[in-house]
């Protein structure tokens, strides 16, 4: 790839997978272990891009610093990885995405904190694998996002300039690591925002994945400024 080319990456959960559901009763599988009624998956849903720590808390007040943590986190882990194709989708409109992309011969990719465990399964399930050009989990690096690594490895993996890149993601964490690693970026407002994504100041918001081939298209028009 040449390294004036542009590097569309991507979020996973809550931003081309629709991974909450599997998550959210990953999550109430811990309250019922506990003696306590599962809660309502709308209740869940919002915490679904933190991952195990943000479900927890949302299902039993469980914090990182508590004792009971380590034990039930892994617990939380070991029934996701059991379940996590249950109910998981592409987000209607994404797979449309992946072949625009394909028919114009752009590289794209993925950059999650999913660590590649739990990521990689599911990207191959969906037939991902072979059609991104790189795949970058929450252990791949050192780092997890809001930590610009992550992405900018994604980057060197493929030959491209931060500057020649766009991220997109459903998380302030993720708009945050797009613009550290010197990123256009985009909001995901269709995903599992727990917070209003207009306070997370990306460069534009997608209200739909329906969104994301316009926005891709004005930002090559633009070579390497921003999408406004």
């Amino acid at each position: 790839m040449n390294a004036m080319s542009p590097l569309i990456l991507f979020d996973f959960d809550g931003t081309l997978a629709d991974t909450a559901p599997d998550l959210a009763a990953a999550a109430n599988r811990q309250r019922t272990r506990q003696g306590l009624a599962p809660l309502p998956y709308e209740a869940l849903r919002p915490h679904a891009s933190h991952g195990a720590r943000g479900l927890l808390k949302a299902a039993l007040d469980l914090n990182p610093d508590d004792d009971a943590y380590p034990r039930v986190r892994q617990q939380f882990l070991d029934d996701y990885a059991q379940a996590m194709l249950v109910h998981t989708q592409l987000f209607p409109g994404v797979a449309e995405l992946i072949e625009q992309l394909a028919r114009q011969a752009l590289a794209w990719g993925i950059v999650t904190n999913k660590v590649e465990a739990l990521a990689l399964p599911i990207v191959r399930h969906f037939g991902l694998d072979a059609r991104c050009a790189v795949t970058v989990g929450g252990d791949t690096t050192p780092h997890t996002k809001p930590h610009p690594e992550p992405l900018l490895y994604a980057a060197r993996q493929v030959g491209a300039r931060p500057e020649h890149c766009i991220y997109i993601g459903d998380d302030a964490r993720d708009i945050q690591a797009g613009k550290a690693a010197g990123m256009a970026t985009v909001a995901a407002a269709y995903g599992y925002c727990a917070d209003d994504p207009a306070s997370w100041q990306a460069d534009i918001i997608a209200r739909s994945p329906a969104d994301l081939w316009p926005i891709i298209q004005r930002w090559q028009q633009r070579d390497t400024n921003p999408p406004r």
